[in-house]
């Protein structure tokens, strides 16, 4: 097997197609186009209570600015390891579902407690909901005992930090919620793993 072979293909192609269509956004539509566009790809309460449960797609695909180098790279490195170490299936699966998911028990939570129109109505769209629950998956796919622990303990302090510290808004208690079930799809697929 050629290393090509093992090189990722989904983690590139999906952090450059996201990169590569911010800058895009930012050259070719005015402010006011970009706007529409972002508050049509959200997963916000407004879009999801109309039906349009195709923002739970789309709102993973655009970012509001061009990630910063860093975030893209470490986006980069997390969902590229994945994939080489887990494969393409787990890798994407791992993102959509800590991305929809998240999304929809935040919509769920904003729902409960009547959020305003200002929240209702909000711009969310990113990859930070994905990129927390491959983090997740990743952390609980470690060997049993410390290693895991440690991992997955420090990774759920750095989530819950910002609800702790300052005013939250609803995507701070998106990143915990996508964190865990990135955790759990990793445990499960420990356990699933353990029975064979």
């Amino acid at each position: 097997m050629t290393i090509t072979a093992l090189a990722p293909r989904f983690a590139p192609a999906y952090v450059g197609g996201v990169q590569l269509g911010a800058l895009a956004a930012r050259r070719l539509l005015n402010p006011a186009r970009r706007a529409r566009l972002l508050r049509r790809c959200s997963t916000n309460v407004d879009n999801l209570r109309a039906g349009r449960w195709d923002t739970l797609v789309t709102s993973a695909l655009v970012v509001e600015a061009p990630m910063d180098l860093g975030y893209a790279l470490l986006l980069l490195a997390v969902l590229g390891y994945t994939e080489y170490a887990y494969g393409a299936w787990w890798a994407a699966g791992a993102f959509a579902w800590g991305h929809v998911g998240a999304s929809l028990l935040v919509y769920g939570g904003l729902r409960a407690v009547r959020a305003g129109q200002r929240t209702r109505s909000a711009t969310d769209v990113g990859t930070s909901y994905g990129f927390h629950a491959v983090t997740g998956f990743l952390a609980a796919s470690l060997p049993a005992g410390r290693p895991r622990i440690a991992a997955c303990s420090a990774l759920l302090a750095l989530a819950v930090r910002p609800l702790a510290t300052r005013r939250p808004g609803f995507t701070d208690a998106g990143h915990p919620t996508a964190l865990l079930l990135g955790l759990g799809l990793g445990a499960l697929r420990e356990r699933t793993l353990a029975l064979r």
